[in-house]
């Protein structure tokens, strides 16, 4: 089926049950069922997608699942920063998980879009809060690891239980913070609550599309979503960046080359960086809208044809399967990826990897020596 018979099915879905012109016809019109055709030509399609967001959703809560397990089964485990920041990413990604790939996958199965309600409303505040959430917990633990490596003297002076718990607690403050913001300045507009959307799952512009264009909410929402992102990648590579360097400076006396450590910040600069593609995505697709202009408001399929609401229905659901990619990765980045961790899972999960993370850190005499993942 090509796109120009998709736009034609969709025409006579809707406009077919106008003929008559009677009140009852209308509210037969399945508007979301008809959304969904436009945007996803083939039912093959769908069963296929299925089949993705099943199986990142099951991976997403095993994974996450298996690590919370293991640094809860251990003693040693429990109170050390790193991994106190860690369950505070686990909580994150579980939340994230739960807010997006159920719902996804039950508008695949009902071969329908969402239905715009107080229940969109909540969906999109949750998933706004977890994504800043994740973004400044993954910040403040390049920092812990920088702190650990490059002031390890100072380490637990700074590092208090109070102040740990203190900026478990800020996280969540300042997520929370600008999710209700975001949708405070959403109601400045008139929201067209029981109207089908045309997404699977009511991420940022389908809100705002739904809500009048509340300029003041767009605005708020790609200047924080920029700043966030712009102090993590700062953050980050300056955290590794110096522990780079302080590790390289550990073997200068010897005349060797820290490979373990210049293969540790590849590692782990390729991994944040994948964890932000939906991020870069989002700004990508959000700096065009800006540069496009408000013609692009109206539903694409009315402006281009079919063609472009297959585009847009496929960048859509694009961004919803690399949303629940970092899920997947991050306990398997910064968990399961350490000896210690895996050695506290019970002992059907127990990993039996080499030992690269303790050799690495009894590699150092001094302090500056010192290099971890």
């Amino acid at each position: 089926m090509n796109s120009s018979q998709v736009l034609n099915r969709t025409s006579r879905c809707i406009a077919q049950p106008y003929e008559n012109g009677t009140e009852d016809d209308q509210h037969t019109i399945d508007l979301g069922g008809c959304l969904f055709m436009s945007m996803m030509a083939f039912d093959g399609k769908a069963n296929v997608l299925i089949c993705v967001f099943l199986t990142l959703t099951t991976l997403s809560l095993a994974l996450n699942g298996f690590t919370l397990l293991g640094l809860g089964r251990s003693d040693d485990l429990s109170w050390e920063p790193r991994y106190a920041l860690l369950k505070n990413l686990i909580l994150s990604d579980v939340v994230q998980t739960v807010n997006l790939g159920p719902f996804v996958t039950h508008c695949l199965l009902r071969r329908s879009t969402m239905t715009f309600n107080t229940w969109c409303v909540i969906q999109y505040f949750t998933g706004s809060a977890c994504i800043f959430c994740t973004l400044i917990t993954i910040t403040c633990m390049a920092v812990e690891r920088y702190l650990y490596v490059c002031h390890a003297i100072h380490y637990l002076s700074i590092l208090t239980p109070l102040r740990l718990h203190l900026t478990v607690s800020l996280t969540w403050v300042l997520s929370v913070g600008a999710g209700f913001v975001n949708v405070a300045l959403l109601h400045l507009g008139e929201g067209q609550y029981g109207a089908a959307t045309d997404g699977l799952i009511c991420e940022p512009d389908t809100v705002e599309r739904h809500m009048g264009f509340p300029r003041a909410a767009a605005v708020t929402r790609k200047l924080l979503g920029l700043a966030v992102t712009a102090l993590c990648l700062l953050s980050y590579f300056f955290a590794y960046v110096r522990m780079y360097q302080d590790a390289c400076n550990a073997v200068v006396p010897f005349n060797m080359v820290n490979t373990q450590a210049r293969n540790t910040v590849l590692f782990y600069c390729g991994m944040l960086l994948l964890q932000l593609v939906p991020m870069f995505f989002k700004i990508t697709s959000d700096a065009l809208w800006e540069l496009q202009g408000a013609v692009i408001a109206a539903p694409m399929s009315t402006l281009f044809g079919a063609d472009s609401s297959l585009l847009a229905g496929t960048l859509h659901i694009t961004l919803l399967a690399l949303l629940l990619v970092p899920p997947c990765i991050n306990p398997l980045i910064y968990g399961l990826r350490n000896c210690e961790v895996r050695q506290a899972l019970p002992g059907i999960f127990r990993w039996k990897g080499d030992n690269s993370e303790q050799d690495m850190e009894s590699n150092g005499a001094s302090s500056q020596g010192r290099w971890v993942e």
